[in-house]
């Protein structure tokens, strides 16, 4: 999967700038002697490129930039990708690439994680309503990432692990609740064996909105907790205790939710345009590229509830 290994790809250069960055700011306080230093060059075989470095490196402390800044430009050089990419700040990227200069609201400073200063409508010019979207498209997001993974893993279980479940597809799956013996949740009666939609959904709003509550008024979870971002006991693994490390998840949080959102919508479109599961549109779009897309069933229309 492309997404996927982009983002490993993305993780693992991130993480050799920061320990190439850590490594020369541990070299860079000891001190060495000018006989120690010859000596060290006379054994190496590249004496003459470690010399032509130490001078630049000089030129560069002495124009004003710190040995872990000198450390991290060229690491990011060498690794290039989106390991070295500003993702906050007036000279992160951009909507419109380099024809943005203009066309970035004032209000859309880069503070916050994916903030590429698109709002041509200036729906965000409020401070109040900028926060509120940002809650609300976050939440979403969430909500979206953990929905596109609830829709393809039963379908790809089903069709792929032969586990036997009676309705595999998303936009069918709940209307077995109202056939004999209810609903197995992935085939399993010992999982959760639903027999009520009434029960379903009291247990929703319950959990869902004690949940929600709890997030937004505070809880048994702690009080005064971000409203985004509670962090706590949400963060049991402590993946947001470096402040870099947090900054980073965030930006890729809200990229990967946009997705889903867009993965989710279409979702919907493949349910109506065809009348069944992702995961069965994709292995038809695979076995047949050019006869089974999006073109060739964009005006079919086989929903079947």
């Amino acid at each position: 999967n492309g997404k996927v290994a982009s983002g490993v790809a993305i993780s693992r250069s991130g993480s050799m700038v920061n320990s190439a960055v850590r490594g020369v700011s541990a070299l860079s306080g000891k001190k060495i002697s000018a006989e120690q230093g010859r000596a060290i060059l006379s054994h190496s075989p590249k004496a003459n490129l470690l010399v032509k470095t130490g001078a630049i490196t000089n030129k560069l402390v002495k124009s004003g930039m710190s040995i872990p800044e000198i450390a991290q430009q060229v690491t990011c050089q060498k690794i290039g990708g989106a390991a070295c990419q500003e993702w906050y700040g007036p000279d992160r990227a951009l909507w419109l690439g380099p024809f943005s200069e203009g066309a970035v609201p004032s209000y859309l400073t880069g503070e916050f994680p994916g903030d590429y200063g698109w709002d041509t409508q200036g729906l965000s010019a409020d401070p109040n309503t900028f926060a509120a979207y940002r809650e609300t498209e976050v939440i979403h997001a969430r909500w979206a990432m953990l929905g596109t993974l609830g829709c393809v893993t039963p379908e790809l279980l089903a069709k792929y692990s032969g586990v036997p479940i009676a309705e595999p597809v998303w936009f069918k799956a709940g209307s077995q609740i109202f056939a004999e013996g209810g609903l197995d949740y992935l085939g399993n009666p010992s999982l959760v064996h639903a027999q009520s939609i009434l029960a379903i959904l009291a247990c929703q709003v319950i959990l869902m909105g004690g949940a929600e509550a709890y997030r937004v008024n505070g809880g048994p979870a702690g009080e005064g907790l971000d409203a985004i971002n509670p962090g706590g006991a949400f963060d049991p693994l402590g993946l947001a205790d470096d402040p870099d490390t947090f900054a980073e998840l965030k930006v890729k949080e809200i990229k990967n939710g946009r997705l889903a959102m867009f993965s989710m919508l279409g979702f919907y479109v493949q349910a109506i345009s065809t009348g069944k599961g992702p995961v069965e549109n994709w292995a038809e779009h695979i076995a047949d590229p050019s006869g089974v897309n999006g073109l060739t069933l964009a005006t079919a229309t086989k929903f079947t509830p």
